[in-house]
């Protein structure tokens, strides 16, 4: 994506359309739509050519930019789990692990950055029925390694509300929700994470659309993604208006939720109950 973007910047810089840029290297409009979206593996000779038509002489620039080309075409720590993925999700754990800022909204079950193994294990199983154990223990182990993320040093900002919803529906017997609820309330200590929930009392809200993330990146020239995830597919939204209606919808989310300390203490009510 970043490697994209900069493309793009570079064609638009010299006023060059799309389809000449595709034109140049033998390929479609849309081939390098995808490109500047981050969506398809890049050919160095390709980048190689599209820098020269777009005056990119520097040696050092181009040899930065030919780096970039190579190392986005190396794959990721997840690909070995792709075996137990649908297609569309190892895109999105490249986004998380990238990101400096997720923000989530979730109301089925407990968001995967802060699910105990038990919890997770107890959801995998419900989601991937007549799936032998090693696949379902090689999902789990998947959940687990994205959370090593959060908890590193220069990790993410995590914002995320959980709907009431998920916290009292069960998944895995009493003690796994027991085990779940103690956990969330741990980790919403830790200085980057920030976790509300919204309680049934509130009523009707924003989040009527069901759950969201929207993932945002250091790097200026990315621009933030919303993630939709549906029975057999996902969305990736990045327009500037569609994730502005995400960001609206989550902003008052958390203007209508409890603050932190109040949703910790709607946790421990609820592990006392529990």
């Amino acid at each position: 994506m970043l490697l994209g973007s900069q493309l793009r910047r570079l064609r638009e810089a010299r006023n060059i359309t799309r389809e000449a840029a595709g034109y140049s290297i033998r390929a479609s409009e849309s081939k390098i739509s995808r490109m500047e979206l981050g969506r398809v593996s890049f050919k160095t000779r390709d980048v190689e050519d599209l820098l020269t038509l777009y005056g990119i002489t520097d040696e050092q620039e181009r040899a930065s930019l030919l780096s970039l080309a190579r190392e986005a075409n190396v794959a990721g720590w997840w690909h070995s789990y792709s075996d137990v993925l649908p297609s569309w999700f190892p895109t999105y754990v490249g986004l998380e692990g990238a990101a400096s800022l997720i923000r989530a909204y979730e109301v089925q079950f407990i968001h995967g950055l802060l699910q105990t193994e038990a919890y997770a294990r107890a959801v995998v199983r419900r989601g991937m029925k007549g799936a032998s154990e090693a696949d379902v223990e090689k999902r789990v182990a998947l959940r687990l390694e994205r959370q090593k993320h959060l908890a590193d040093e220069g990790g993410p900002e995590f914002h995320v509300i959980l709907d009431e919803a998920s916290l009292r529906r069960p998944y895995g017997d009493r003690a796994v929700m027991r085990g779940q609820l103690q956990h969330l309330i741990e980790i919403s200590e830790r200085p980057n994470v920030r976790l509300q929930i919204m309680p049934f009392g509130f009523g009707g809200h924003s989040g009527e659309s069901g759950a969201f993330t929207i993932l945002s990146f250091t790097e200026s020239d990315l621009t933030d993604v919303v993630y939709l995830e549906q029975l057999t597919s996902a969305l990736y939204l990045d327009k500037r208006e569609d994730v502005a209606q995400y960001e609206k919808a989550l902003k008052e989310l958390q203007q209508d939720s409890p603050g932190l300390d109040e949703s910790r203490d709607l946790l421990r009510g609820l592990l006392q109950l529990s």
